[in-house]
């Protein structure tokens, strides 16, 4: 029953982190089209926000993650894969964090276009992580 529990709150934290993974890269978009003042601020106060909230999911997401993984044993290949590319995502969140600082001080020098683009990345890396559990191919 104890792992039962640990596996849905790990998937509760996970669900919840990537929903503002998803989201805080939408918002750089709108972010880089801007030039008002007022909508400027808006977005930069909507990002810090997002950011400090989605934060302690991901932390809680991964700290689950691993009970699930070292208290219970859990081994495979796939789960290696699993953690590389979870690993890969906390530098991604970290990096968001880095740009969202570029914003509120002015020095974004990226366009919406590769915003675009970089929004897509936790999109790709769920597709592989859900099969990698799914599947544990290896």
């Amino acid at each position: 029953m104890l792992y039962l529990s640990i596996k849905a709150l790990h998937i509760i934290f996970v669900t919840s982190w990537f929903a503002g993974l998803f989201y805080l890269p939408r918002l750089f978009v709108n972010h880089a089209m801007v030039t008002d003042t007022a909508t400027l601020e808006r977005l930069a106060l909507m990002e810090h926000k997002l950011y400090r909230f989605m934060t302690p999911l991901g932390i809680l997401a991964v700290i689950l993650g691993m009970w699930l993984w070292f208290g219970f044993g859990l081994s495979g290949g796939w789960l290696h894969a699993k953690t590389a590319l979870v690993t890969f995502l906390i530098v991604y969140h970290l990096y968001c964090g880095r740009l969202l600082r570029a914003f509120a001080e002015g020095r974004n020098t990226r366009s919406h276009v590769w915003y675009r683009f970089f929004n897509e990345v936790p999109v790709l890396v769920l597709i592989v992580v859900v099969f990698l559990v799914v599947l544990k191919p290896f």
